[in-house]
């Protein structure tokens, strides 16, 4: 019988016990690595690896390490690894036979501690790539999840997030340029992604995210997290100013109000988490002209002329309103194009009515752009493009879409038409501004004369 030192055996052992039980691993995965770190052991110590087997005893603990040799006829022993002549093998099995197999016990004592230290740090090592592929693959179905964490240190202006497991980053460009962290506190962020990396996995939040702000809300609002209370649409100018857009599935409950709160409470939670970040609630509607409407608050818009072919809306507005609409740097129309969906022009009605009269002033007929000869130019009527300002305005895949014209016409019309189309407005500007200055001077004779009399 081979005799272990059961020392050896009990360290190995009970350094699986520990790393299975610290690093929260699949124990078969600590197993399969143990074996795989004695099978690498023996290959350097006996010269031999392929034709060794490890056996785990689950109910003892016991672990069983065997050289498997073949039989062979003494004096034909080529590779003694795996080879052992009848006569030596008899000694072990007195039943061996030339051709038969002879599995040799192989003794921890006779591996030496430093093989059993360097298959201790295998297993380490191999329990740590498991660790960290676990860690990715749980943070990995996360995405999209509000996590919590403590600022660990502020690295070249990235924050590192310590989240227990693992540490997380906030980049520079997904932080909230107002807010100032120090080590300890603590944080909560927007899941946005993992990555590999040779450390490790690598998890990215942000604070900027729009959908920070809609879990958020789900947080603080139970009809939102119930689906009671739809989140349509959000924009943000992160520590700044946001709008959500809100829908009720039950027409017994106010989407703006249930977001609101008793006393503001609920939006307050979320402004507050947010370094008070202005946040616009909007009633959102399927009708265009409405949501925008809506969207451009607190500005009152009179009306939205809409075209669904440019995907663009104009909102009309008061002179008193313009400012409002426009909002400071143009924050709010930016952030209602966005909230929509749409570009968007706000303009007061004297302004639309002279770009309408502008437009019409300076069309321009598709026959006078040149290389558009009549099979062309059905084409292009056919698809809705009735003029060489049609021409400029539609998009460059619209254009790809009508029968005959490939990228190379495309290109070529469009350059043609944005030519012939310019000198049309620039002479209708010119002119414009001479009838102007005209009548400005005709105006200032006809006051010098009432004031000579």
């Amino acid at each position: 019988m081979v005799e272990e030192d059961p020392h050896l055996n009990y360290e190995v052992l009970e350094a699986l016990r520990q790393i299975a039980q610290e690093k929260n691993v699949n124990r078969d995965l600590v197993i399969e690595t143990l074996e795989m770190g004695l099978i690498s052991a023996a290959k350097k110590r006996f010269g031999t690896g392929d034709n060794v087997e490890v056996n785990f005893d689950n109910n003892s603990g016991e672990i069983v390490v065997e050289a498997v040799k073949e039989i062979v006829a003494d004096g034909s022993v080529e590779d003694p690894g795996i080879q052992i002549g009848v006569t030596q093998a008899r000694k072990s099995d007195t039943d061996a036979k030339v051709g038969g197999e002879l599995r040799l016990r192989l003794n921890f004592t006779d591996f030496g501690r430093n093989a059993i230290q360097t298959t201790r740090q295998v297993l380490v090592q191999r329990v740590r790539e498991a660790e960290r592929e676990k860690i990715y693959e749980d943070y990995q179905g996360r995405i999209g999840e509000i996590v919590s964490g403590t600022v660990q240190q502020i690295s070249r202006g990235d924050i590192l997030v310590n989240l227990g497991r693992t540490e997380a980053i906030i980049p520079l460009k997904e932080q909230i340029r107002k807010e100032r962290y120090r080590q300890g506190d603590p944080i909560r962020a927007y899941l946005l992604d993992v990555l590999r990396t040779a450390k490790g996995p690598q998890v990215v939040l942000s604070r900027t995210h729009p959908v920070f702000l809609e879990r958020l809300f789900q947080l603080e609002v139970p009809e939102i997290y119930e689906g009671v209370i739809e989140i349509k649409a959000v924009s943000r100018e992160p520590g700044v100013r946001a709008k959500i857009a809100v829908y009720s599935n039950d027409a017994r409950i106010d989407p703006v109000g249930a977001c609101v709160g008793m006393k503001g409470s609920r939006v307050q939670a979320v402004v507050r988490e947010l370094s008070s970040e202005r946040i616009d609630i909007v009633p959102w509607s399927d009708d265009e002209a409405i949501f925008l409407s809506r969207a451009l608050n607190p500005a009152t818009v009179r009306r939205v002329v809409i075209d669904r072919r440019e995907k663009r809306m104009s909102a009309i507005v008061d002179d008193d309103q313009l400012s409002l609409a426009i909002g400071k740097e143009g924050q709010n129309a930016r952030l209602a194009s966005q909230l929509t969906g749409w570009h968007v022009d706000i303009m007061t009605e004297t302004r639309y009515d002279e770009i309408q009269v502008e437009r019409q002033a300076t069309t321009v007929p598709l026959a006078e752009v040149a290389g558009t000869g009549q099979v062309t130019r059905d084409r292009l009527e056919a698809a809705g493009i009735l003029s060489a300002n049609d021409l400029v305005r539609v998009s460059f895949n619209t254009l790809l879409k009508v029968p005959g014209i490939g990228e190379t016409t495309a290109e070529k019309l469009r350059e043609t038409a944005q030519e012939i189309v310019n000198v049309k407005v620039s002479a209708y500007r010119e002119e414009q501004s001479r009838l102007q200055a005209e009548a400005e001077e005709a105006k200032s004779t006809e006051e010098t004369s009432e004031t000579d009399k």
